[in-house]
């Protein structure tokens, strides 16, 4: 989540890339005449952190041969190390931000769909040092640590400032830093302060700051406007060209995905010796935070009307965030 838009911007330059590319599959067996589909490994692409926490059991059944997917996993630090990838068609799938998707939607000429919600917001307001935040009144007149600037969680604190009454630009000050743990070491130095973080640096602040408190929560102060749309991390995202070869694995694909999302969820402790075995964060910290991860899934109709509502607000406060202009009824994956 941090300075991904400039990031995202250059997504533009391997547009080109699309043109004469082929479906690159792995594996590939059965009788495609016959009218039976082919299968592939499908090649999936996650980042470090949330976004790929609801992965974690699908990964390793399919490691096992316990799952009917077959899967090869790439991991990556930041988007624009996958990104590439997926439009050369070296990837098949990814867990990215919500508005990359968006992004790549406008970029590539309709050539990825967005196939599921599997996060919800994952940025909280926190106080060190007192108990003087409880509403977003409360924040008139403070300053406040955050990274993301540019890009989502920018736009989401704008809006929800906005929506509440307050002036981004006059009734707060936001110091924004490059990392959150540029974040997390300003509050250890100050016996009181403010912060806008993501989990799981809020459970790795809140082992390193004792006084350290929630004061907000981001996505559930969006819930309170019940406008329709929902504040989204992240999702998957498919290339349309395998949407179209793979339907019946991607349905497959997808069953199984929500399956291991069920189990991160009602097995914290085992999921996060997973979360740590697939190098995302270690596990004593993803077991503090998987229940503030907000890790789900959501498709269909309900996908469609939240991530819409979504989009609609990045892109009233900057249209590049979404890659230009909102994406069309076809970004939007219908089984």
């Amino acid at each position: 989540m941090k300075r991904v838009l400039s990031a995202l911007l250059a997504l533009s330059l391997v547009t080109l890339l699309f043109a004469g590319c082929g479906e690159k599959d792995t594996g590939d067996k059965g009788n495609v005449s016959s009218g039976q589909e082919a299968t592939t490994t499908i090649r999936l692409g996650g980042l470090k952190g949330p976004t790929s926490m609801g992965m974690v059991k699908l990964l390793s059944d399919a490691e096992e041969k316990k799952s009917e997917s077959q899967i090869e996993f790439t991991m990556a630090g930041s988007a624009d190390e996958l990104t590439p990838k997926l439009l050369k068609g070296e990837l098949d799938i990814l867990a990215v931000p919500a508005n990359l998707g968006a992004i790549l939607y406008n970029n590539s000429e309709g050539a990825v769909e967005f196939l599921a919600i599997n996060t919800l917001g994952v940025i909280y307001i926190t106080e060190k040092g007192g108990n003087t935040v409880n509403s977003w009144a409360d924040l008139k007149g403070k300053t406040i640590y955050a990274t993301g600037k540019g890009s989502t969680p920018e736009y989401a604190l704008n809006y929800l400032l906005q929506q509440n009454g307050l002036d981004p630009a006059t009734d707060v000050t936001v110091e924004w830093k490059s990392e959150p743990t540029e974040v997390v070491a300003q509050m250890a130095t100050q016996d009181q302060a403010i912060a806008m973080l993501p989990q799981p640096f809020v459970t790795v602040a809140s082992t390193q700051i004792a006084d350290l408190r929630v004061a907000l929560d981001l996505t559930g102060e969006w819930d309170k406007l019940d406008n329709g749309s929902q504040f989204i991390t992240a999702g998957l995202i498919v290339r349309r060209e395998f949407a179209e070869k793979y339907p019946q694995q991607l349905q497959k694909f997808l069953e199984e995905y929500k399956a291991s999302t069920d189990y991160v969820n009602q097995n914290v402790e085992a999921a996060a010796q997973l979360v740590e075995k697939y190098d995302i964060v270690k596990a004593p910290i993803a077991q503090k935070a998987i229940p503030y991860c907000n890790i789900t899934y959501i498709d269909g109709s309900e996908m469609k009307t939240a991530l819409k509502g979504y989009l609609q607000v990045l892109y009233d406060q900057n249209p590049a965030s979404v890659g230009g202009k909102l994406p069309a009824d076809d970004f939007y994956y219908e089984k």
